[in-house]
């Protein structure tokens, strides 16, 4: 997918258009957590739609959910996500610097040569 040492960077055209791939596939990744997560919640605590959404949501920003699980299926439900919530940010970052990092490794090594 990235050029290898023995080619010369992209072109600033191609270069936003990786920008742009990986910032589609990272919201891709939190659209379908997000839609995980409200269904977990509408699924295992009985919620409607919109108390599935917000918790969902704010567990996936961090927050922690905003109705404290009831059910033992709830909880557990609960601490996966939180989990699962943590990898899919990590994730996410990674995703979105990798091309940076790559091109800015790649501009230190060209000078090397």
């Amino acid at each position: 997918m990235y050029e290898s040492k023995h080619h010369p960077l992209l072109p600033w055209a191609q270069f936003r258009t990786r920008l742009l791939l990986h910032f589609l596939g990272a919201l891709g990744l939190i659209l379908f957590s997000l839609l995980l997560g409200a269904a977990g919640h509408m699924y295992f605590e009985q919620h409607n739609w919109h108390d599935g959404f917000v918790n969902g949501a704010m567990m996936l920003g961090g927050m922690g959910p905003l109705t404290p699980p009831l059910s033992n299926t709830g909880k557990l439900f609960v601490g996966l996500y939180a989990m699962y919530s943590g990898l899919v940010f990590v994730a996410t970052i990674g995703s979105l610097l990798a091309p940076i990092a790559h091109r800015v490794m790649h501009k230190f090594h060209k000078q090397d040569m």
